[in-house]
C-alpha cells in the first residue's frame, strides 16, 4: 500500500512538473501591453519581481514618449524550439511592435530554460541600434547577473542600458571596446603599410645593385621608349656600373605622364532615382502595436 502511495505521489509531481514546464509559441505570450498602454513586460511564469516589472515599464513607457520607439520584453521559462533568434524576430513580426511608418519596434526576450537573452530590433531601429551594441549591453549589463540567476538585476540593468543609449542620456556604452578596436586597427594598419614599404624598398634595393660586382654603383646613362599601353610605358634603360664598368641594358615599366586616357566613348555617369521599398500606415497609438516590420537585426547571447 505504501509503495503504491509513494508511485501515486511521484507520478503526480511529475506530472506537475512537465505542466508548469511550459514551452511558450508566440501565439501563447500574454500582450499586457494591449491592455494596459504603460505596460510593455509579458512575465506569465513571474521570472522577474513586480517591482522589476514596474521599473521596466516606467522606463519604456518614458523612452516611447520620447522617442516614439516600442519595446516588447519577454521573460519565460521556455520556448518552443529552443531557438531564441528566430522566436524573437517572430514575436516582433507576427505582433507588429513599432510604429509602420518607421518599423522602430524593439523586442527583447529573456528565455532561462534555453539561458539566452536575445534582442530584435525593426527595420528602422537596425542603424540606430547596431547588432554590436546590442551584444555590448548583454555582456555589460545583463550576463553577469544572468549568471548568478539574478534575473531582476540583470533585466533592469539591461533596459536602463538600452533606454540610456536610445534616449542619448549613456553614451559611454561602447566606449573603451571602441578605442580597444580603435588601437587595433591602427595597429593592423601600420604593419600592413610597414610590409607594403619595405617590400618596395628590398625591390628598389635589388635594382640598384650591378649584376657584374654586386655593388650599388649603378648609374642611369640612356632611355629609350618602346612602348605605351593604357597609361603604362615600357622603357629600354641603359645603366653603367661606376664600380667595375660594366654596362648592361633592362626593361622598365613606369606610369605614362602623357597618358590622357582612352580617345573614343567615355564613361557614362547614372543619374538615375530609386530608394528603398517604405512601408506606410498609421503610427502606434495606445493599447495597441504599431505594425511595424523587423529583419534580421539584433543580437543574441547565452549564458
Amino acid at each position: 500500500m505504501r509503495k503504491l502511495i509513494f508511485l501515486l505521489s511521484f507520478f503526480t509531481l511529475l506530472g506537475f512538473t512537465v505542466i508548469q514546464a511550459k514551452e511558450y509559441t508566440v501565439k501563447d505570450i500574454p500582450m499586457v501591453h494591449l491592455q494596459d498602454r504603460t505596460r510593455y513586460v509579458s512575465n506569465p511564469d513571474g521570472i522577474l519581481s513586480p517591482a522589476a516589472v514596474a521599473t521596466m515599464d516606467s522606463i519604456l513607457y518614458a523612452l516611447q514618449q520620447k522617442t516614439g520607439i516600442q519595446t516588447l520584453v519577454v521573460a519565460v521559462t521556455g520556448i518552443e524550439g529552443g531557438d531564441c533568434f528566430d522566436f524573437a524576430h517572430r514575436l516582433g513580426q507576427e505582433t507588429g511592435v513599432g510604429q509602420k511608418e518607421r518599423d522602430n519596434g524593439l523586442v527583447i526576450l529573456l528565455s532561462t530554460d534555453e539561458r539566452c537573452i536575445q534582442f530584435a530590433t525593426g527595420y528602422g531601429l537596425e542603424g540606430t541600434l547596431p547588432d554590436a551594441i546590442c551584444k555590448r549591453i548583454q555582456n555589460r549589463y545583463m550576463l553577469p547577473y544572468f549568471k548568478d540567476n539574478n534575473w531582476n538585476a540583470g533585466m533592469v540593468a539591461g533596459i536602463r542600458a538600452v533606454n540610456g543609449y536610445l534616449d542619448g542620456s549613456m553614451e559611454n556604452i561602447g566606449g573603451e571596446e571602441e578605442e580597444e578596436d580603435l588601437t587595433s586597427i591602427l595597429v593592423i594598419m601600420l604593419v600592413l603599410f610597414g610590409g607594403i614599404g619595405f617590400v618596395a624598398f628590398l625591390i628598389a634595393w635589388q635594382k640598384g645593385r650591378c649584376p657584374n660586382c654586386k655593388k650599388h654603383k649603378l648609374q642611369r646613362m640612356s632611355s629609350r621608349v618602346i612602348g605605351r599601353n593604357n597609361g603604362v610605358k615600357t622603357e629600354e634603360v641603359t645603366y653603367l656600373c661606376r664600380n667595375c664598368g660594366h654596362t648592361f641594358t633592362r626593361r622598365e615599366q613606369s606610369r605614362d605622364e602623357n597618358y590622357r586616357g582612352p580617345r573614343n566613348g567615355g564613361g557614362t555617369i547614372f543619374m538615375g532615382g530609386g530608394g528603398f521599398g517604405g512601408r506606410s500606415g498609421g503610427g502606434f497609438s495606445g493599447g495597441s502595436f504599431g505594425g511595424g516590420s523587423f529583419g534580421g537585426g539584433g543580437a543574441g547571447s547565452r549564458f
